[in-house]
Order: C-alpha cells, then structure tokens, then sequence
C-alpha cells in the first residue's frame, strides 16, 4: 500500500475510534428513549431547545438529540441507525464528508445531524441533486421531523416567492444546489427587503457532495437578461465553418478540446467574407463567430455533448449524463450550436448576476456532505472547503468481486465481447447493470440487445424523468439496465428473489470515465450491505480516455495482438493501473481548471461582496439614507474638482467644474460661471456641497412625508447600482476571455486580472456615484410618488 493511502487509513481510523466514543455515549441513551412514551419522546425537542438557550451548545446535546432522532426513526419510519450510521453522523454535524458505500443509508444518517442544528432555529438546508430526491426526502423524512415537532420546507423551482418565503422560515429546507444558488443570486437584485426568500446562510448538508461541489462546480450560476441579436451572423459564420475540410482548412486538439483554422482555412475566410485581414482589428466580433461556429461544429458533439429535443438544443451534463434543464453555453457557443443544428437561434444574453458553487457555499456558516466516493478529491475538499474527508467503515464486510479490466484492440471487437457476456449472464438470471459513458454508447449497445432478442431497459439523458423507477428494478433476476454514468444516483438497488444465489447484481462498464470517482460509483451500485456481487470493466484502444491519455507501452503491446487476433484480449491489474495513471492525470487537469475558476471568482466575490453589501445597507435602512447618499455626493465633487484643479492655477479648467454642476447638480439660473473664480479646490468643493445640502433639503421638504423621501431615495441608489453592476459583469467576463494572451508576454494572467479587475471596479464605484448625484439632485419631485 503506499504511504500516502497508509496515512489516509490510519487518520480515518484515528477519526472514527474519537467518534466512536460519542457514539457510545449516543447508544447509552438507548434504552432510557426505548422505555419513553410517544408523548415524552416528542417532549424532548422543546426540553432541548430550551437547554441551547440557556447557553448549552450542539455539542453539549448532541449524545441526547441523536438518541431521540434514533428512537424516533424506528417509531415513525421503522428504521434503526447503525452505529456506523452515528459515527457518519457526527462527521457531518462537525462540517466534514462522510463518505459511506452505497445502500449503507445516508439519508437516513442525515437525519441525526439534520435534527440537532435545527434545534437552533437558524436553518438547515439538505441539498440534493435534482427535484425528485429533494421532494422524496422532504416527505419520506419529513414525516419523522414533523412528529418531532420541526417544521419541513421544500423549495421548488416552480414555486412563486411567497411559497420559497415559506420553505426557507421551516427549520429544515430541502432544495437542489441550483434553486438555492438562484434564490441567493436573485434576493440580491430586489428592491424591498420582503421581496427576499432565504434567511441568513447556517448550515448545509450536500447529498453527493462529490457531484455538486466538484463536478458541477466548473459551471457558474447566471442569471441573464436580454442582449441585442445577431442571428445572422451565426447563421453566416456556421455555413462558412460547414465547408471546411480537417487538416487542410482547420486543426483539432484533442486534449484542449480546440479548433483553429490553417493558414489555407484562413485564406478562404477572407475569400468568403471579401475582407484583406481576417485579423484585422475591426474584424474582432467576427473573429468571436468564427472561433464558437468552429467549435460548434466540429468539437460539440450531438448525443455526448448536447442532444436536440422539441427543435432545442440541451445540454449533457458530462458527469451525470443527465440533462442539464434551463443551462445554456455561453459566450455564443449555444447561439453556433443551434445555427450547426438548424434549430432557432435564440436571443444572446447579458449577465445580471453570477456565482460559482464553490463561493456559493463557502458562505454557510457550516457545510458538510456525504458521497459513496470522496476520497480521491480529498486534497480538493480540504484546500477549497475546508473539510475533511472520512470514511465510515460498512455496517457489513464488502463480498463484492471486482474483475481486472479487460482490454481489446477495437471498439467493435470490445462490444462484441460485452454483448456476448450480458447474453451469458441473463441466460442464468443474473440482473446486470451497463454502465456507458455517452448517450451514443447506450444507444449502439441497445440496437445490439435487440439485434440479440435481450429485454433491457435504457436510462439516459433523454429519460431521465423515469430513472428512479428502472434502477429500483435493476436488481430483479434477468433485468438488464443500460445507464449513462450515474444516472439513478440516490436510488437504491435492491435485489430481488434468488439473486443472490446467482451471483448478485454485476456491473459492467463499457469505458473508463475520466474520473476514478465515477466508476467507483458504478462499481458501489453492486454489493450493497454485504450482497454478493460482481464488477468488470471493458477497455478498448479507441476510447477515448486511451487515446488522449493511454501511454504508449498499451499501444505497442496491443498493436502486436491486432495483428494475430482482433478479438485478442488482455485482462491483467497492470492495465488497470495504467488506466488509474492516466484517470489521475486529467482528475489533476481538472482540478486544476476547477481551482483557476475560483481563483479568477474570488476577485469577482470580493467585488460581488462590496455591492450586495451596499445593496443589502440600502434595503434594510429604515430611516434616512442622507449618511449614505451625501458622502456619494461629497465624493463625486473631490474627484471632479481635484481632476480639474491639478498644477498651477492658469491649467485649471473651472469651466468643466462649471458644467459638472450644471449637467449634474443645480439648475443654470441657480450658478454663474463667475461665482467659481478666485477660489480654491477646498472652497469650490464647500461652495457645491452647500448646494448639495441645500437641494437635499428641499426635496425633503417636496416630499414631507419620511417614508417617501426614503423610498425616493432607495430606488435612485439602487436603480444605478444594478445597472453598474451588470454592465461590470459583463465586462469583467470579457476581460477574462482576453487576459489569458498576456501571458505571452510573460505576465501573469491571474495578476493582471486582479490588478485590472480592481481598477475596472473602482472606476465603476466613481461612475456609481456620479450618477446617483446626478439623479438625485437633477429629480424632478412629482407629488403622489407611487411605489
């Protein structure tokens, strides 16, 4: 075993020999709930509220609430925790990752922690991956919270703000990562506070906490709005792309997944679009269609990458296979998509409000999560989250049999091979899984099942709706399932009558995924609580991770066994460790991209921060908002009376002094120009602060009413700070995109983001507040102002 795998073991077994003695304490309440009344079980909720608000912490109560969580279960849901099961509960409720194997009840393990923080009354959100297990363990769970008097709420995408109002006041909240992410993103672009959803950020349990905080986390959250049309051009630049011949007129890179244009390419461009240089400056927009009609075309791959449904392109997500509803590729890459697809472009975009997962839920106060398989990303959990990852033995010892990979030289002679094992193995009644990685996968090997009279069913990004109903059946005798990846997480597999006797569920995988976590979570389906089972995983030397990643040695040895027999096979752990090296590569390229995107966001969060900051002081005020405005005010004359008053006196411009307090601040008839003469910066900036104060008080005396002027005074700050904003979003994206070519002249791209990123902000902060003077003191008051 290596040392650093020792070093995992051996802290993970330190970790939960601590916790096992919490555990003890847990187990000796046992008998004392068993002996209790449902009457007196449910008495010790308020009793232990009470205990926390004489000063008692979490901590203090946690052997007690866990024993009456525990009884509870068994009462209302016939369910009994583990010890191991209270052991990963307590690794929850101190902020780590339990990991746990398959069908070993992490739902269930939640409870405990999820029952303890609510006592505070602060929250506690359960996050899971999509709606159906949100809405599953809200009622399924619910029902045990309830009884013990806490309150549930489910938030939906489909619920209007009262009702999210509602789900976020429960003590325990159960949403999907996005929802929450979403609600945040949009309770910081309201105008009234009662327009807000969520409460403060307590405490979070993440479901699968491997898929949300790692692999969704590449993705940012956006909120859009409408930007202007360019529908013809992506239609021109996609034909254009479409005449193209590879190696003559573009180049692909298979492991940056990028397509650029030869120099034959770039002289057809201009050709096509009658111009001298394709490179020109003025040609930069077209360059932008180019670059995304290229990728569009021949990178984005329909059925792996995308699929098209009711005439619209949706995107797959790569971990999952699932759909990714209402996401969209930026940067006009779903625009070239569907001009490439012939379906109707739809309007581009413009970024109002963004967040990454990552930034999202470093905010609560408390996160924890748990996964089937955490512990190859354990480096990343514990640098960006900071939490531990430990794993909690299983309550029985794993009969599961893992097979070394086969690998044979070609794909057909690979799925020949699976064919004829699955037809093998369902003659006997043994129920099958079949992971694939792609939509396309599970489809070719469904046309074969049929070719072979072999009833299977199919699960993948294109029925997803249903896969919670075939993966319970998986486990029957002689079912055949075919899944992309790990569609059906969440889901157990049951086996049925007589399963075991033929060996349990087997696991076949067509492919090896990029990630190792992946296929531990294919291999985890089977063998759940001590079942036998059975996993083998099928290679060939044209997929995809053996093309961009397999080293050369495979090749050469593989090459020689074409030559004598296509179906020639080897299956040895030597290949499964080249595989495991070649998977850690590109798990290091990933996390790599995965840490440049929170870095490049944490200049943005810093910024973001700032303004919702302002946004939420605006909001929440209750009296006058004059000690911020004025300041604003006062800020905005500095910078335009110190700018204009630099050297000697003869190369100062008072006429542009002039025209900012015209344009800006007070009526013409109310200042002549020559009133400004003869002072200096300090008595110029007294002489239009008193204007300002004097404008100030006049509007308060138009709108005698407090809560007008307030309300007056909150919509022109927020009206010019949103509008800022989302023009900074939108143009620190763009920097983004451009920042990388500094590079080449040996800058550090990171650097020069921030230090540009940050005057960028400031002028933006200058601009704000020129403008907030300038619709402020230029307000023509209207009597009856209506909300």
């Amino acid at each position: 075993m290596p040392n650093i795998l020792r070093r995992w073991v051996e802290s993970d077994k330190r970790e939960v020999k601590r916790m096992g003695k919490i555990a003890d304490k847990v187990e000796a309440n046992a008998e004392h709930m068993a002996a209790l009344s449902d009457d007196e079980l449910k008495a010790y909720t308020p009793k232990l509220k009470e205990q926390l608000k004489q000063g008692k912490t979490l901590d203090d109560i946690l052997p007690e609430a866990f024993a009456v969580a525990r009884e509870g279960a068994k009462r209302v849901l016939g369910l009994y925790p583990f010890r191991v099961q209270i052991i990963g509960g307590i690794t929850l409720h101190e902020g780590n990752i339990a990991e746990m194997k398959t069908g070993e009840g992490k739902t269930l393990t939640a409870t405990m922690p999820v029952y303890l923080n609510a006592l505070a009354g602060e929250g506690v959100h359960v996050v899971t991956v999509n709606e159906y297990l949100s809405s599953r363990d809200a009622h399924e769970m619910g029902e045990l919270y309830n009884w013990l008097g806490l309150s549930v709420g489910l938030n939906l995408n489909a619920l209007s703000p009262e009702e999210k109002r509602a789900a976020y006041q429960a003590d325990i909240t159960y949403s999907t990562n996005s929802e929450l992410g979403f609600d945040y993103l949009r309770d910081n672009m309201v105008v009234y506070k009662e327009q807000m959803v969520q409460r403060p950020l307590n405490f979070a349990i993440v479901d699968e906490v491997d898929s949300i905080l790692i692999d969704e986390s590449r993705t940012p959250l956006i909120i859009s709005g409408q930007a202007e049309k360019s529908t013809a051009m992506y239609v021109r630049t996609d034909r254009f792309a479409k005449t193209l011949k590879e190696e003559d007129d573009y180049k692909i890179d298979l492991q940056t997944k990028t397509a650029s244009l030869t120099e034959q390419g770039i002289r057809k461009a201009e050709k096509y679009f009658g111009l001298d240089n394709l490179y020109d400056a003025d040609n930069m927009a077209l360059n932008h269609y180019l670059d995304s009609a290229l990728r569009a075309n021949y990178i984005m791959l329909k059925d792996i990458d995308y699929v098209v449904q009711d005439d619209e392109v949706l995107i797959v997500d790569s971990f999952t296979g699932r759909v990714m509803e209402g996401r969209r590729y930026s940067d006009g890459l779903h625009q070239a998509i569907e001009a490439k697809e012939g379906v109707e472009i739809q309007d581009e975009t413009k970024t109002m409000a963004n967040i990454t997962y990552q930034n999202f839920f470093r905010m609560y106060k408390k996160l924890s999560g748990m996964t089937g398989t955490a512990k190859t990303e354990q480096e990343e959990f514990r640098e960006i989250y900071n939490m531990e990852v430990i794993t909690i033995p299983t309550n029985r010892p794993i009969a599961r049999i893992d097979q070394p990979d086969l690998l044979y030289p070609t794909l057909q002679s690979k799925f020949r091979a699976v064919v004829a094992d699955i037809k093998q193995r369902h003659k006997k009644g043994q129920p099958l899984l079949i992971g694939t990685v792609a939509v396309e996968t599970s489809e070719l090997l469904s046309s074969l099942l049929d070719q072979e009279h072999i009833p299977h069913a199919v699960l993948n990004a294109k029925n997803h709706f249903k896969e919670a109903e075939i993966i319970m059946n998986a486990g029957q005798r002689g079912a055949v399932t075919i899944a992309t990846n790990m569609a059906g997480r969440g889901t157990d597999i049951k086996l049925g009558p007589g399963v075991k006797e033929v060996g349990g569920l087997c696991v076949l995988g067509t492919e090896r995924h990029e990630s190792r976590r992946i296929d531990n979570q294919l291999r985890g389906r089977s063998g759940r609580q001590g079942d036998p089972g059975e996993t083998q995983f099928y290679l060939s030397l044209e997929d995809t991770l053996m093309r961009r990643f397999g080293s050369d040695r495979i090749k050469a040895l593989l090459e020689r066994m074409k030559v004598a027999d296509d179906d020639a096979v080897i299956q040895s752990r030597m290949i499964t460790r080249q595989v495991e090296s070649a998977q850690k590569r590109v798990e290091g390229n990933n996390y790599d991209t995965r840490k440049n995107t929170l870095q490049y966001d944490d200049v943005m969060r810093e910024q973001r921060e700032v303004i919702y900051a302002e946004r939420m002081q605006v909001i929440n005020a209750d009296s006058s908002l004059r000690p911020v405005l004025m300041p604003m005010i006062e800020r905005t004359i500095k910078r335009i009376v110190h700018t204009h008053t630099q050297g000697d006196t003869k190369e100062w411009n008072v006429q542009a002094i002039y025209d900012f307090a015209i344009n800006a601040m007070v009526p013409e008839s109310k200042l002549k120009r020559t009133e400004l003469d003869g002072r200096s910066p300090e008595e110029l900036i007294d002489l239009l602060m008193k204007f300002a104060n004097d404008i100030y008080e006049q509007k308060e005396k138009q709108l005698y009413d407090p809560a007008q002027m307030l309300e007056f005074e909150k919509v022109v700050i927020l009206r010019v700070v949103d509008s800022h904003w989302t023009d900074h979003i939108d143009t620190m994206d763009q920097l983004r995109q451009s920042i990388g070519l500094r590079g080449y002249g040996q800058l550090n791209p990171l650097v020069e983001y921030q230090s540009e990123g940050f005057r960028m902000f400031e002028e933006m902060i200058a601009d704000i507040e020129y403008d907030v003077t300038r619709l402020f003191m230029k307000a023509e008051i209207r009597q009856n102002m209506q909300r």
